[in-house]
């Protein structure tokens, strides 16, 4: 299990919109095995960015319609917001490299 705060619809404005950092949102289930792989990378890079990052994740089971106002088709899928909108994303599992790769215009 993830160390990630989870996020619902509820708390999806406070936590993703009007965060003054980026935030990292993994979109996931929990019958998702491929999810599982990906966590230990997010748990990695959201202690790596400290204070310049935010880092959540949403059980798309439990939220459907944030995954589905996002577009997500495809689970494991991590999308960085900034600024309230979606600015990059990373479908399926993939290197802890290309994690940071993708991410690190908003990360570094």
């Amino acid at each position: 299990m993830s160390d990630l705060p989870r996020v619902d619809e509820a708390g999806w404005e406070h936590a993703v919109v009007r965060s003054p950092v980026p935030v990292v949102v993994d979109f996931w289930a929990p019958w998702c095995g491929p999810c599982a792989a990906v966590e230990p990378i997010l748990d990695d890079l959201a202690a790596r960015a400290g204070d310049r990052a935010a880092f959540v994740s949403v059980d798309v089971d439990a939220s459907p319609t944030l995954g589905a106002r996002y577009g997500v088709l495809s689970l494991p899928t991590v999308t960085l917001f900034a600024g309230g909108e979606p600015r990059a994303s990373v479908v399926g599992v993939r290197s802890a490299a290309h994690f940071e790769r993708t991410f690190a215009p908003w990360l570094s």
